[in-house]
């Protein structure tokens, strides 16, 4: 994989990613969509005024992990008020990680990225303008915190990660973590 740069001429931000990175970021990406449409789930058949206009979005905090970490409560010595910001701002949050994640997906397929990896030694070209880059900065967030928490990783827990097995599974979840994260500082090198 090559690190994000940007383009002399054209300002694209751009990078070459192996089949199997491709397909990785494909894979997360997917798996943050799925985790924030799951407990969302809303009927399609409303009229679309409606759904605008709809602020009745959950009041309390997520039960799980990630989804808790990803929508923190905004006023943590005040209830009533934590509950009325959740309400009304969670769902269009919600949504605009879902379609970040989901601009990784799509820029990955128009790039060529195949529904199947069946070819050895294939590579991405990525190319994207600013504000898809960012949209994918944003989501890198997304993802690094999502594999952070189910992974439990700490400020100052580098030690042991590092002494864990290669073959140990954490330790390659948490090289995936530690990718990710990467990616974000090379892309944000490429906007700067």
């Amino acid at each position: 994989m090559s690190a994000f740069t940007r383009h002399r001429r054209s300002g694209a931000v751009i990078a070459t990613f192996s089949g199997f990175e491709a397909d990785l970021l494909r894979s997360l990406a997917s798996q943050i969509v799925e985790l924030l449409h799951h407990e969302a789930a809303v009927p399609d058949d409303r009229d679309p005024l409606e759904v605008l206009m709809d602020f009745s979005g959950p009041t309390t905090a997520p039960e799980d992990p990630v989804l808790a970490r990803l929508f923190p409560t905004a006023y943590v010595e005040d209830e009533e008020a934590a509950a009325e910001f959740r309400r009304f701002t969670e769902g269009t949050l919600r949504e605009g990680k879902a379609r970040a994640a989901g601009t990784i997906i799509d820029t990955l397929e128009e790039a060529g990225l195949p529904d199947e990896l069946d070819e050895d030694g294939l590579t991405i070209d990525v190319e994207m303008d600013e504000a898809t880059a960012q949209t994918w900065m944003r989501s890198f967030t997304d993802i690094r915190l999502a594999l952070a928490t189910r992974l439990g990783v700490e400020d100052g827990d580098e030690e042991y990660w590092y002494s864990l097995p290669d073959d140990d599974p954490r330790a390659q979840a948490h090289d995936i973590y530690e990718w990710v994260g990467w990616l974000q500082e090379t892309l944000i090198g490429a906007l700067s």
